[in-house]
């Protein structure tokens, strides 16, 4: 008899003891993008190909007494591209050609190209 209030008693506390909590799964991390802007000393438009896909941004005027300033990141300044090599070329708002070159970027670096 003993033993069975006895076994009764372990199996409620291994059942009350497992509804206590449950596991849990949290995955975090760096998100695996990377972007750029484009400095000038003035501000204007300019067409930017990546990769043979085109966007309209406009320049962020370069300021020579901060140059390791943080530069706001928005949809008029900036591209978000995947990391890895990448060909972009620059045009002005007149069509010439102002920038061109193959880059490298890593998963979560803000590139700054200066034109």
């Amino acid at each position: 008899m003993k033993r069975l209030i006895f076994i009764m008693i372990l199996g409620i506390t291994l059942l009350s003891l497992n509804s206590c909590g449950g596991v849990y799964s949290i995955a975090s991390g760096k998100a695996d993008v990377a972007d750029i802007s484009f400095v000038d000393e003035d501000v204007y438009g300019i067409s930017v190909i990546v990769d043979d896909n085109s966007y309209q941004l406009k320049t962020v005027k370069d300021k020579a007494y901060r140059r390791d300033r943080k530069i706001r990141k928005t949809v008029e300044n900036t591209i978000s591209l995947a990391p890895g090599q990448h060909q972009i070329i620059v045009t002005n708002e007149e069509g010439v050609r102002i920038y061109e070159y193959k880059i490298f970027i890593s998963a979560n670096e803000h590139k700054i190209i200066k034109l």
